[in-house]
């Protein structure tokens, strides 16, 4: 059983569309931060066996349909892998555990379908279970990338960029690890649960209507996003939170704007969403520097960035500006914050009408490792019957 991060896209270009669909290939490379999982995470436990009659899925404890076009895609690619490795080495010809149908069981610890990289964190999780199941070894950047394209940056600890590659059978479409997780120790990450219900619009569909009907997309794959990736690269190695922060921002809102150009219109933010954006410049004018950075994927829920000394004034100023409504004691999620006050000057700044609820909470958590193996048998999803366990 394995543990998967989650991952976080930064402003220095989104995965914003594929040049090809069925091998899911970007039109642009991008670049993410993996989140750590004592927050944030993905569970999935698999298992084969003569004895099951078909594959089967169940995710957050509901069976899902395993026909679903992409699960399949992965699950026909580390097959394949499987036997490559199989036909091609000095072993005996493939066993028959190759023809046995698999049960998959799969829980996040964070909302599902609602802008949070679930299906990044689920397929990568699902690519590198299934690999340790087929004893496959091999980069399995492909087969994470066939169930959802972020995926494969979540096979990495750290800051991760998927090149975009050039080849028309996507060899060279692959994540690679730009610093590990202890390259930038201060470094936080503040998610700020706007709602946790599935969007209407999802991120596939979304970015396909996005590459046939905005020409904003276009331009910005090509013309804005290589310089992007460039300078970013610079300031996660340079560790410069200034020029990250901003260019972080940049990207997010140019995202959101490619959107809105798209035909009809896509609107992934909400009203409190664009108060946070609002909150976010308040703050950092107050300081005369960028202290926060925000960023939206496909979603109303904000993911902050800052350095661990803004956190505990940063809190406290979404509770001034978005008060809990009852979970007051549950309203901070993840790594512990030291509780802080607002100067007066600092609220006079933000000079806001208080939303009470508009948050619903903050979960706090750093950059983190790639995948875990779980040995706890305790921990696994299914039972000896290759069935969920029965929640606790």
């Amino acid at each position: 059983m394995y543990l998967m991060p989650q991952d976080r896209t930064t402003g220095n270009g989104y995965n914003g569309g594929k040049r090809d669909e069925d091998l899911v290939l970007p039109i642009n490379s991008s670049l993410s931060v993996t989140l750590h999982q004592d927050q944030l995470k993905t569970t999935t436990t698999a298992a084969i066996s003569k004895d099951f009659t078909e594959d089967r899925i169940w995710l957050n404890g509901r069976e899902e349909d395993v026909g679903q076009p992409r699960l399949q895609a992965c699950l026909r690619e580390i097959r394949r892998l499987a036997r490559k490795r199989r036909s091609t080495g000095d072993e005996d010809p493939p066993p028959l555990s190759l023809s046995y149908k698999v049960h998959i069981a799969s829980v996040n610890n964070f909302p599902t379908a609602a802008g949070l990289a679930s299906s990044a964190a689920g397929y990568a999780c699902l690519a590198y279970t299934l690999a340790r199941v087929y004893g496959v070894d091999s980069d399995l950047s492909e087969v994470a990338r066939r169930g959802s394209g972020s995926a494969c940056r979540s096979l990495y600890g750290g800051f991760v960029e998927w090149q975009m590659g050039e080849r028309a059978d996507g060899k060279d479409s692959v994540a690679r690890q730009v610093a590990p997780e202890s390259h930038w120790p201060e470094l936080r990450v503040l998610i700020l649960v706007v709602s946790a219900e599935r969007k209407l619009m999802g991120s596939t569909a979304g970015m396909q209507t996005s590459v046939e009907t905005s020409p904003l997309l276009r331009f910005r794959a090509e013309a804005v996003v290589p310089g992007r990736m460039v300078e970013m690269t610079h300031c996660v190695r340079e560790r410069d939170f200034q020029g990250f922060g901003r260019l972080t921002m940049k990207d997010s809102n140019q995202f959101h704007a490619t959107c809105l150009d798209t035909f009809p219109p896509i609107s992934y933010l909400s009203d409190i969403s664009r108060r946070i954006v609002r909150l976010v410049h308040c703050f950092n004018a107050h300081h005369g520097q960028t202290k926060v950075a925000y960023t939206f994927d496909a979603g109303p829920n904000a993911v902050v960035f800052t350095l661990d000394d803004t956190v505990p004034e940063f809190v406290a100023a979404v509770r001034h500006c978005f008060p809990p409504e009852s979970n007051g004691d549950k309203f901070l999620k993840g790594l512990p914050v030291r509780p802080a006050s607002l100067s007066d000057e600092l609220r006079a700044a933000l000079d806001v009408d208080p939303t009470p609820g508009g948050v619903k909470y903050i979960i706090a958590t750093q950059v983190g490792p790639g995948p875990q193996m779980l040995d706890d048998p305790h921990a696994h999803l299914l039972g000896p019957d290759g069935l969920p366990k029965p929640a606790a």
